[in-house]
């Protein structure tokens, strides 16, 4: 009998092979991202001290309608970016969380260049 393969243990496997090679200081924290299939949340973590400096995401209200699409992932980035800027935040490093770059998780993160963050 075959059987179907877990797509989310997968990428479990993927996120904890990634997080064994990466991780934020306060100097260049690490974006993490979250995705479901209703939203996408996240958040910019010191690893050294396990705390989380800013945090955005589509849970909110205004994000209703849309909160699991591109667009919405586009403007989570850009807000992350202006509330990661106003703290003096400038650098980061890329956590995609097992995810393929790709969809949701690219728009995020162009969203996040656009405003002012460099990977």
């Amino acid at each position: 009998m075959v059987t179907k393969k877990d797509s989310n243990q997968a990428r479990l496997k993927r996120h904890i092979r990634i997080r064994s090679k990466i991780s934020g200081t306060a100097e260049r924290p690490r974006l993490a991202v979250y995705r479901s299939n209703a939203n996408i949340s996240a958040q910019i973590i010191d690893d050294v001290k396990g705390v989380t400096l800013v945090a955005a995401s589509t849970y909110g209200a205004g994000f209703t309608a849309n909160g699991g699409n591109k667009a919405a992932a586009r403007e989570i980035g850009k807000q992350l970016a202006e509330k990661a800027v106003a703290q003096g935040i400038t650098e980061v490093v890329f956590d995609r969380g097992g995810y393929l770059y790709h969809g949701r998780v690219s728009e995020l993160a162009e969203g996040a260049r656009e405003g002012g963050l460099k990977f």
